[in-house]
């Protein structure tokens, strides 16, 4: 797929393959397990794999396991789950945690060469300390002890013996730096939490900016790839790669960040939209999380294709949420099957079919894909039509569908005329009485006369009650402005209606996906069993997005 694509880091890789700085590719995507991964993350998947087998290399998964009191086996599980769904298989998979012994002795090596030391300013005198853009930082009393004191001290650190935030380990770099991060960071915290691999074994962690290049250089990654956020880390991460003595150099090179209108990706507002119950949960179908598009019924291939079709550049950029539905609907308006399905159910009585009859008419599953073949659909005296398929006084002469004393066909079996209407006590309309023409039998070659329309219908005898979820975007603006983010929720994202669905739908699974006709692409439901069938309208059949 991504051979069909340029990009600049395409053009990177290619040239360095051509040149001899590299004989392979190796990529990685290193997701921390504090959270379920959405689009953002898939696009960092599908490029570093996509990229990586474009010239026949490979890509590890490892995850950003740093941080253990954030971290749970559960979203390791599920990141697992995502990748194999979007249909790749990892080199290797990996923890930042394989390496602490590693990454240990490399922060001693440092302290043996002078370029680290513990500190015991806290968190808010290092913050004092570091200064800002526009001043430089102050050197930390501490940054002049010996290498013995530090070596000793560090080596505390690691035993236990001291508290939480009580000491540090930090580079000992640059503090009037005109880049913040290599003002003397800090390497290595004190966190006495159990890790979900490691357990008790280490009370101090490594923190990101140390541990990453070090993980690259000893899986021998060969390009890390990240987004623009990280490109002033990444004079740290060449120093930290230049001073630890490893033997791989791995190459840091930054892309742009992807938004999609009235998507919030940010994993601190997701988790609150979860906690605090704005939605089902992080596999609710309005949320960008892969679980989430996943039961709202988008396809892996989709996926790949929208994110392929975005194209890589250095700066951050926004598409419409449209372009993301039309390779859905690319995707699956040849592979679906197209049954009927009443939303919005009105009901329908043909006044001359005999009482109690049922026949069946041939209908194709897939009218532009013959190989998905046709079912039996049943018709009879009771049927349902969606409601707004009847207007009782035909509004204008564009109105191609059922009015009263109008004539329209039922898809794939006859014509019927409404005669009379059925109104309850408040005036709305419960039901309409309808004859039909035997003699127009869909294939039957009548051309005598042309109806006014054509209509989609169920027979209520043999149709099964369905719920149908409606969804609408999650966010109300287009370019959400995540400080107010919940004033700007859509309260109306989620309706359900209560209709029916063809007989054959009935072992429906979830994942299943269908083009119910007229209303839209639909997706069977988790919560869906043979007694009670749900579906997730997964997009509508039509767009304003041009590809």
């Amino acid at each position: 797929m991504m051979n069909d694509n340029s990009n600049f880091i395409k053009t990177i890789m290619k040239n360095e393959l051509e040149n001899h700085t590299v004989d392979y590719i190796l990529t990685r995507f290193p997701p921390e397990p504090n959270a379920y991964l959405h689009i953002g993350h898939a696009r960092a998947i599908i490029t570093n794999f996509e990229l990586a087998k474009c010239f026949g290399g490979a890509t590890n998964l490892r995850f950003d396991d740093t941080n253990p009191s954030k971290e749970d086996t559960e979203y390791v599980d599920a990141i697992k789950k995502d990748i194999a769904w979007l249909g790749y298989t990892p080199k290797s998979v990996n923890y930042g945690s394989n390496y602490f012994d590693q990454t240990y002795d490399k922060a001693v090596l440092l302290i043996q060469k002078g370029l680290a030391y513990v500190d015991d300013l806290n968190q808010e005198e290092l913050a004092e300390y570091r200064g800002s853009i526009n001043e430089p930082g102050k050197p930390s009393p501490y940054r002049n002890r010996s290498i013995e004191e530090n070596l000793k001290l560090f080596e505390e650190m690691k035993n236990g013996k001291y508290a939480n935030g009580e000491k540090t380990l930090r580079a000992k770099i640059d503090m009037a730096s005109p880049n913040i991060n290599m003002r003397d960071p800090v390497i290595y915290r004190i966190m006495h939490v159990s890790h979900h691999q490691t357990k008790d074994k280490w009370c101090i962690y490594p923190m990101y900016d140390f541990a990453h290049p070090l993980q690259d250089a000893f899986e021998g990654i060969t390009h890390s790839l990240c987004s623009i956020e990280f490109e002033d880390h990444r004079p740290l991460y060449e120093w930290v790669i230049e001073n630890c003595e490893v033997e791989a150099k791995p190459r840091q090179i930054e892309w742009g960040r992807l938004g999609i209108t009235h998507m919030i990706m940010s994993k601190r507002y997701l988790k609150q939209l979860v906690d605090e119950q704005i939605v089902t949960g992080y596999d609710d179908p309005r949320m960008p999380t892969l679980v989430g598009l996943r039961r709202r019924g988008f396809t892996p291939n989709s996926i790949k294709e929208f994110i392929l079709s975005t194209g890589l550049s250095k700066i951050n950029s926004t598409v419409d949420y449209g372009m993301l539905e039309h390779f859905l609907r690319e995707d699956l308006k040849l592979t679906t099957s197209r049954p009927m399905a009443v939303i919005h159910p009105l009901k329908v009585v043909i006044t001359n079919y005999p009482e109690g009859q049922i026949e069946y008419v041939d209908a194709p599953n897939n009218s532009e894909n013959e190989e998905l073949g046709t079912h039996q659909m049943a018709f009879g005296k009771y049927l349902y039509i969606e409601r707004e398929d009847f207007c009782e006084i035909k509004p204008n002469k564009h109105w191609k569908r059922l009015s009263k004393d109008i004539e329209v066909r039922l898809m794939h079996a006859y014509f019927i005329k409404c005669n009379e209407v059925v109104k309850d006590e408040t005036g709305e309309i419960i039901e309409i009485h309808c004859t039909y023409d035997p003699n127009t039998r869909s294939g039957s070659g009548f051309n005598e006369r042309k109806p006014n329309g054509n209509i989609h219908y169920v027979e209520a005898t043999t149709a099964l009650h369905a719920t149908f979820n409606l969804f609408e975007p999650l966010m109300l603006d287009e370019k959400v402005s995540t400080a107010t983010f919940k004033e700007r929720l859509n309260p109306h994202s989620w309706n359900v209606s209560h209709g029916f669905v063809e007989a054959y739908l009935k072992d429906t699974l979830p994942e299943d996906k269908y083009q119910f006709i007229r209303n839209g692409y639909y997706t069977t439901d988790k919560s869906s069993t043979g007694e009670k069938l749900v579906f997730n309208r997964t997009v509508g059949l039509k767009s304003s997005f041009n590809a």
